[in-house]
């Protein structure tokens, strides 16, 4: 079955980046429901081993479900010296239930005491479920940078005191709102499907 991707399922509770979506959708024709919209209150399961795999879990569980069209993603650092690590297991690296930021910045920051080899990457994911012929199809946002040696700054959440991206002498959370979402992985990534999203609004 194919469903209206003029009427669209953002599957996240966070009414920030829904909000983000929608703005930079505003006046296209193209409507961004929300989870609640459509009545789903349920935990959608985020059981892959991979950041592209938990974004297409998330897209499809809804469109199975619900019906409808759907987009999700997922964000990871990779660091470099590290594997990839820690990669899909970014928002829990240092284990538990909750996301505790300061605990995974700290394990981070330890397994790379010593280390010259800073080089890390944030990757979003972000997958979208049509249905029918159209399948899922993917979109990826990067933006490369380094691990500091200590936290700086106070704006943003997650990783950013510690991740300062190439070209610039501020880590994220020295940036400000503003200037992060301009250049940010999430936005190269939501940038790309909001294009797909015009082209076939039209």
């Amino acid at each position: 079955m194919n469903c209206e991707l003029n009427k669209i399922v953002f599957a996240t509770n966070n009414a920030h980046k829904l909000a983000e979506i929608r703005e930079m959708l505003a006046g296209t024709g193209i409507e961004v429901q929300s989870l609640a919209d459509i009545g789903c209150h349920e935990d959608i399961p985020e059981t892959s081993a991979t950041i592209e795999g938990n974004a297409r879990q998330k897209a499809e569980y809804i469109y199975n479900k619900y019906g409808a069209c759907c987009f999700a993603d997922d964000t990871g650092l990779e660091v470099a010296a590290l594997g990839g690590e820690p990669g899909v297991y970014s928002a829990r690296y240092a284990g538990g239930e909750g996301h505790d930021s300061e605990a995974n910045m700290a394990k981070l920051l330890a397994k790379l005491d010593g280390e010259d080899d800073r080089r890390a990457q944030f990757r979003t994911v972000i997958a979208l479920t049509q249905g029918g012929d159209g399948g899922t199809i993917e979109f990826e946002g990067i933006v490369t940078g380094e691990i500091t040696r200590e936290r700086r700054g106070g704006e943003g959440f997650g990783y950013d005191p510690i991740f300062r991206p190439d070209g610039y002498a501020e880590t994220f959370a020295e940036m400000g709102h503003e200037e992060k979402n301009k250049i940010s992985h999430r936005a190269r990534a939501v940038a790309k499907l909001v294009e797909y999203l015009k082209r076939q609004a039209q």
